[in-house]
């Protein structure tokens, strides 16, 4: 039964772990400024139209 309470709480530390990383790039994501964002979009779209 003890090793049931290891997964347990292997499994909610990796739940709190995933959590984490979204949040860190939610913020990351949420930093650029609109003129960024517009400019990396037309960046993005230029390097498709090449390929």
């Amino acid at each position: 039964m003890r090793w049931w309470k290891i997964v347990g709480l292997a499994g909610l530390a990796g739940v709190a772990a995933s959590g984490v990383a979204i949040a860190r790039a939610e913020r990351k994501r949420r930093a650029y400024t609109p003129d960024e964002i517009r400019a990396r979009l037309h960046a993005r779209v230029a390097d498709e139209a090449k390929n």
